[in-house]
């Protein structure tokens, strides 16, 4: 085909360049699919025929040998069909790939293997440099993906039908279901047909072809065809254009021509390769030019020399090198360039393999990925793709063997917490039943998974039945292949998950740390937590000074407010606390007072109720208050403290800074209330530290002892662990969240009685802090913008009403104070509390006294002033001061005249003494 192909190019070339000064010569020979038959042929080329250009070294073997007789040379050597990553253009300077590197399909598989989410694949390829060369690159474009390549099966070149059968069932004991296939046409058609007689042909398989067999599916028998049914490859895009019909016409006219025998010929893109790479191989010998046409033989030659160094140096193989480099135009294949001495092609073909032929399912581009379409609106997605065993549903990519071992879950043996783990063996029967909470939740999450997978528990324990290390070794039987799982109480770690993967956590996260209660008699003065001490000052002074302002607002119209100075200053701390309770029994007059006490009362109350609040607060969490509160404490006081015999805690303590001569392992609950019991000075512990689910099962035991306060370090809960890679533990991963978002894990807790305890959690946040001045920092501040208005709302009027004490030009600024306050002592006479007037201008008491006014300077108005008379008695309406002997004046009434009368100035403006 090849052959051919390069003969129709020089024939069509010509016949469309008739001007071209140069014409190509072809000299073939024949390898006879042999590495040393090519070779030779080449060095006959080379030695005797001295050709400008060698074309055509069918497989990468025969070109790698090649390359070599054509760098010292100085010819190129121009190759259609070698795609071996191993041949490099960079260490073969003359050599040409006019055909796809096998590295570049690999970006193609990668896509098509990410898009179905598969987690482990299995390369097949062949054992030489074609198979060899690949695998580097898979290997790079899986890791990318995050997609494992457990086991590589190479298959020998010359294999026998036994070697492949033997290989085929080594991957039908594997869990991966997902193949790669890299071989030549006529291996890859055995391979498959020995699949297909082994049942791996049905459902749950993926076959993925690279371009190696893709590009000869057109020629392929069709007996081999129906054994691939359900295979996808990639193969190298070719546009489909009215040329390419053409061609493909004339072709197959001509082939059949030549070769009667073989009946419906197909061509391939190989054969496209060989007509464009001819093509092109012209077009640079017309543009070097056949001046320099020649070899020139090596000097240096000693007599004894072989074949192989006895050719020249082609003069013209530089010049000619560089022109076919830079040879580009649009051939039957495409876009035919040459890039870094190889061609390029962006797009890749993927196709179905369906019935008696294949079908385009989509396309793959370097910008674009897997498209549907090639145009400027793309759909990223495939075809519908007829999948091994007839099909639609995609592959899991991973299935438990059929003639395999069931899956072996290994299970640590705990007496320590049963309800999480309980193994029980039975001597008798020499079976062993294993139970708990753990065993529950993995057979739920496996019952959930879409697919059937067998397993079995398998104890990690000795022959004696006693445990066989602790929970790092456990998970180290994993990555050692004893185990393919472990389920129970194993907690997630960064250490553990260095050799194994974990699923997603199915209990809550992180470690805690229990500690006794103090059961010892309350705080004497834990009345006084409530607030703080800025509050308690600040509420004192608020009381003081409400209180002075009420007995400023009423000391002038309220007989309450007045009286000796102690009584009076007894009045106001009385008046101003009993405002706390709503218990003052005075009788508010002034409009402002009873304005500014509708305003505290609304303090008041809020400040009790909040104070009745945190008091509640705290005197309930005393009940449960922990004996230690923080993981300082513990270190400070060099405490004591437990952890679990074969947990990974005795790190992490010795991380957060306790002692390792400080550090006590307990192997029971049992054992841990006893050392909770002895304290820390007697041989036990003052704290223990743990995960919180075993935290949770000892408050649920010993609920009124102890109390948890939540640590600093976090963990990830327990998982299940799995090998490193394995595409089971992404799917557990999924399961779990089913089930623990469900109903089905609160039935399996209260199965265990591990649902959540009444025992309330403490750590040192949960403690109910002290209110401070901030949490009232509003309301004082409207108290205080009230009170303030008040005062100086009263201070005026006062002073407006004394005005002729202040303007008094006569008096010296300390009298003008000393008048003001005598003014604000005497009663306010106009008020309406002392304004009673009856005909004769007099007052008369209840008990029938009467009251006299007098109208001082201080006041301008009349002062009332209470006589003990008889009926009979008659009392002028403005007494003077010899007077009040006659009408027989009490002691206090004189006081109360004096205070009004004193420095008053009588008709001839002269003041009494």
């Amino acid at each position: 085909m090849g052959l051919s192909c390069i003969s129709m190019a020089l024939s069509d070339f010509y016949s469309s360049h008739s001007d071209y000064k140069t014409r190509i010569v072809l000299n073939s020979r024949d390898s006879k699919k042999d590495v040393v038959g090519a070779a030779a042929a080449a060095l006959d080329l080379l030695k005797n025929t001295e050709v400008q250009a060698i074309m055509g070294p069918v497989s990468s073997v025969q070109a790698e040998f090649i390359n070599d007789l054509g760098d010292k040379a100085h010819v190129p050597i121009i190759s259609f069909s070698a795609t071996s990553t191993l041949l490099s253009p960079l260490s073969s300077p003359y050599f040409i790939r006019a055909t796809q590197n096998d590295s570049s399909q690999v970006k193609a598989i990668s896509s098509i293997v990410k898009a179905f989410g598969w987690r482990e694949v299995v390369p097949i390829y062949v054992d030489n440099q074609l198979g060899e060369g690949i695998l580097p690159f898979l290997t790079d474009a899986f890791d990318k993906i995050n997609t494992r390549i457990p086991y590589r099966s190479v298959i020998p070149s010359l294999a026998t039908d036994e070697q492949i059968v033997a290989e085929l069932h080594k991957l039908m004991t594997i869990q991966t279901r997902v193949f790669i296939v890299h071989l030549l046409p006529s291996l890859g058609s055995r391979l498959f047909a020995k699949a297909k007689q082994l049942g791996m042909m049905a459902a749950g398989y993926a076959w993925i072809c690279t371009d190696a067999i893709t590009d000869e599916l057109n020629s392929i028998d069709p007996s081999i065809i129906d054994t691939m049914q359900g295979v996808l490859g990639v193969r190298p895009h070719v546009p489909n254009t009215a040329e390419l019909q053409s061609f493909i016409k004339r072709w197959k006219l001509k082939f059949q021509h030549s070769n009667p025998d073989i009946v419906n010929p197909q061509l391939n893109v190989f054969g496209l390769w060989a007509y464009d790479s001819t093509t092109a191989l012209a077009m640079a010998i017309e543009e070097a030019g056949v001046s320099n046409i020649g070899f020139d033989q090596m000097s240096d030659i000693s007599g004894n020399t072989t074949d192989l160094e006895s050719f020249g140096v082609s003069r013209n193989g530089p010049k000619l090198l560089q022109a076919m480099l830079g040879t580009a135009f649009q051939g039957l294949s495409g876009d035919f360039i040459i890039v870094d001495g190889q061609l390029e092609s962006p797009v890749y073909d993927i196709v179905n393999v369906i019935g008696n032929g294949i079908k385009e399912i989509g396309f793959w581009t370097a910008d674009k990925g897997i498209v549907r379409q090639i145009n400027p609106i793309t759909i990223k997605k495939l075809g519908t793709i007829l999948w091994p065993g007839d099909t639609a549903t995609p592959p899991k990519g991973w299935a438990i063997p059929k003639n395999g071992k069931k899956l072996r879950v290994g299970v640590p043996v705990n007496a320590r917490f049963s309800q999480l783990v309980k193994v029980t063996r039975n001597s008798q029967t020499n079976t062993t039943m294993v139970e708990g909470y753990c065993i529950d939740i993995f057979d739920a999450v496996m019952a959930l998974l879409p697919y059937a997978v067998p397993y079995e528990y398998v104890p990690f324990a000795t022959s004696d039945g006693m445990s066989a290390g602790n929970y790092d070794d456990l998970a180290y039987q994993v990555y050692l292949g004893n185990f393919d799982a472990v389920a129970g109480d194993i907690a997630i770690t960064a250490n553990r998950s260095l050799y194994v993967d974990f699923s997603l956590a199915y209990t809550e996260s992180g470690i805690a740390m229990i500690v006794p209660t103090d059961n010892q008699s309350r705080n004497t003065w834990i009345f006084l937590k409530p607030l703080t001490w800025d509050l308690w000052l600040t509420s004192f002074l608020a009381f003081i000074a409400i209180g002075l302002l009420i007995w400023v607002l009423e000391h002038r119209i309220n007989d309450e407010f007045k009286g000796p100075p102690w009584h009076q200053i007894g009045m106001i701390l009385w008046f101003s606390f009993s405002t706390m309770f709503f218990a003052h029994k005075e009788k508010i007059i002034s409009n402002l007072a009873r304005f500014v006490l509708v305003i505290w009362f609304l303090v008041v109350f809020i400040l009790t109720q909040s104070y009745t609040a945190s008091l509640t607060t705290s005197l309930t969490v005393q009940q449960l208050q922990p004996t230690i509160r923080s993981v300082d404490e513990l270190i400070k006081t060099r405490a004591y403290v437990g952890y679990q015999n074969v947990s990974f805690l005795s790190k992490i303590l010795l991380q957060m800074g306790f002692d390792e001569s400080r550090l006590v392992a307990y192997h029971s609950p049992e054992e841990l209330n006893d050392l909770f019991t002895k304290g820390s000075g007697n041989g036990g512990i003052a704290a223990v530290f743990d995960e919180i689910p075993y935290m949770k099962l000892i408050l649920g035991t010993y609920c009124s002892k102890y109390t948890m306060v939540q640590a600093a370090y976090k963990t990830d809960g327990f998982g299940f662990a799995f090998p490193i890679g394995s595409p089971l533990a992404p799917d557990v991963s999924r399961a779990i969240l089913n089930v623990t978002q469900g109903s089905q894990i609160l039935e399996i807790e209260k199965k265990w009685h591990l649902e959540t305890s009444s025992c309330q959690d403490f750590n040192t946040s949960s403690t109910p802090g002290s209110l401070d001045i901030g949490s009232f920092r509003g309301l004082f501040l409207i108290m205080g913008i009230v009170a303030i208005s008040a005062f100086i709302i009263h201070w005026t009027m006062f002073l407006y009403e004394h005005w002729n004490v202040v303007t008094n030009y006569s008096s010296s600024t300390w009298d003008k104070i000393i008048g003001l306050s005598r003014c604000f002592d005497c009663k306010d006479a106009p008020s309406h509390t002392y304004r009673k007037p009856d005909m004769r201008g007099e007052k008369t008491t209840p008990g029938g006294d009467k009251e006299v006014s007098c109208r001082p300077h201080c006041s301008g108005s009349p002062v009332t002033i209470s006589l003990q008379a008889s009926p009979h008695t008659i009392v002028p309406s403005n007494p003077s001061f010899s007077s009040r002997m006659e009408h027989n004046l009490t002691i206090s009434e004189e006081r109360e005249i004096l205070s009004c009368e004193s420095e008053s100035p009588n008709q001839e403006g002269n003041t009494p003494q």
